[in-house]
C-alpha cells in the first residue's frame, strides 16, 4: 500500500515551482484598470465603516462604483475586439 506522502510529491511538486508566464503577466496587466477601480471602491467603502454615511461619502462610493463598471466594460470590449480581430484573418 502506498502512503499519501509518496503520492503527494507527484501531485504538487510541479504545480508550485514556476513563476507566472508572460501570458499570465499580460493578462494581469490588462486587468489593472479594473483592479485599481475596485481598490478605490473598497477604500471608499472602508472609510464609512465606523461612521454614518454622509452625502460626500455616498457620492464618493457612487463615483467609485461607476469607475468599476466603466473599467469592466472597457476590459470586456477590449477582450471581444481582440477575439474578433484576431480570429478573422
Amino acid at each position: 500500500m502506498k502512503t499519501i506522502a509518496a503520492l503527494q510529491n507527484l501531485v504538487t511538486a510541479a504545480s508550485l515551482d514556476g513563476e507566472p508566464s508572460a501570458a499570465e503577466l499580460d493578462a494581469i496587466e490588462s486587468e489593472m484598470p479594473v483592479i485599481r477601480a475596485e481598490v478605490e471602491l473598497l477604500d471608499a467603502q472602508i472609510m464609512t465603516l465606523d461612521r454614518p454615511v454622509s452625502e460626500v461619502d455616498a457620492r464618493r462610493i457612487r463615483r467609485a462604483r461607476r469607475r468599476v463598471m466603466a473599467a469592466r466594460r472597457d476590459l470586456a470590449n477590449r477582450t471581444v475586439d481582440a477575439a474578433v480581430s484576431g480570429g478573422a484573418a
